[in-house]
């Protein structure tokens, strides 16, 4: 039985490595990836498939560039071309993007199976992109494996127990990333040595998110409070993205921390690990902050993991200036609580592996 994964930023490199490596034990599933080219420079993707060793993507779109409706067009072209080659039993998509939603929409019209890794996570912020991706792909997926209870929750206040869709607690496949790889990052990766960095003397960012980087004011109010904490708390260190690098540019931002260009998992994994804490608007970065130790200050108004605020691992600083330095000053004053488990402890890969061998075998989805 055939399985199409479609994939194309880099949270969804991670998180298919997962799925992809436990796949391999289930002899009667064929994985074929489809990579829409959505982040197509080397260190945002190709670099991410050589360090962890998931199978090169058996289809290349190369999408990338233009606005929502152009590039999501174009992938839902494409992605129906394979799925008709293809035929498979179901189409996999992960998280929220363009390239989720573009997926699962090829899939549903095409009268395949739509299985929806990291389902039910809700900001309430109708204005992100990211959420409108991830409303209408859990609307239309046949099998949803949610992270959280909270994102259980928030699929049954959505009315999901009415929908002809299976919700299933799977936990959070990042959270396998990081206990499965942890230790051979710190092995392969040297990046904390090659910037003279001091193990936990720093603190790791990242800026992306269009919230942030479409929003000339905000983005300079979050880099004038980074300006801050470099020059009066530690050092600030930057992977940016080469979009946000562009509007930086563009706009004459003055920055005073140290900016890198974007990084593999193995070397942001690194970085993670030694880092003092973390800010960021990246919604992975926060779980992964958490996965390692670290207190995280999300650059945002609102997150999906309000578990992480809810448990004092995690505070909204928005893009205030003042509250980011609050932020970043109280937690390093602060020992790192006891952590309760949270996102499943390393066996969602497993289990949806597990859940989609059934999935296949049964008359239901057979093809």
């Amino acid at each position: 039985m055939k399985i199409l994964t479609i994939v194309g930023a880099r949270p969804q490199f991670i998180k298919a490595a997962v799925v992809s490596r436990n796949l391999e034990k289930y002899l009667g599933i064929k994985e074929y990836i489809l990579h829409t080219g959505q982040n197509y420079d080397n260190n945002m993707s190709s670099i991410f498939f050589e360090e962890m060793d998931i199978p090169k993507p058996h289809f290349h779109l190369n999408i990338h560039g233009g606005g929502h409706g152009v590039m999501t067009g174009k992938m839902l072209e494409g992605i129906e071309q394979k799925i008709q080659e293809l035929n498979p039993a179901a189409v996999l998509v992960y998280g929220d993007t363009n390239s989720t939603l573009a997926g699962a929409l090829a899939a549903k019209k095409l009268h395949k199976k739509v299985v929806h890794v990291e389902a039910g996570l809700r900001s309430f912020n109708m204005r992100m992109p990211e959420e409108i991706n991830r409303i209408i792909t859990d609307r239309i997926s046949d099998v949803l494996f949610c992270p959280t209870t909270t994102a259980i929750n928030n699929l049954k206040q959505e009315g999901f127990d009415n929908f002809h869709s299976e919700i299933v607690l799977s936990g959070d496949v990042m959270q396998d990333a990081v206990l499965f790889y942890q230790d051979k990052a710190s092995q392969i990766s040297h990046i904390v040595d090659n910037l003279q960095l001091q193990p936990n003397g720093f603190i790791l960012t990242t800026i992306h998110r269009a919230e942030n980087t479409d929003n000339v004011a905000r983005l300079t109010a979050i880099i004038n409070g980074l300006n801050t904490v470099h020059r009066t708390i530690l050092p600030v260190i930057l992977p940016l993205h080469p979009r946000t690098r562009q509007i930086i540019e563009k706009n004459g931002i003055d920055i005073h921390f140290t900016i890198i260009d974007p990084v593999g998992y193995f070397d942001m994994l690194q970085l993670i690990m030694n880092a003092t804490l973390i800010c960021t608007d990246s919604g992975g970065l926060q779980k992964e902050a958490y996965f390692c130790n670290k207190y995280c200050v999300t650059l945002r108004d609102e997150t999906e993991w309000i578990e992480l605020v809810e448990g004092g691992y995690n505070r909204l600083a928005g893009s205030e200036s003042e509250r980011i330095i609050e932020a970043v000053t109280d937690y390093i004053k602060t020992p790192f609580p006891p952590k309760v488990e949270l996102y499943g402890g390393g066996l969602a890969g497993e289990i949806i592996c597990h859940h989609l061998s059934q999935l296949i075998d049964s008359e239901v989805y057979a093809v």
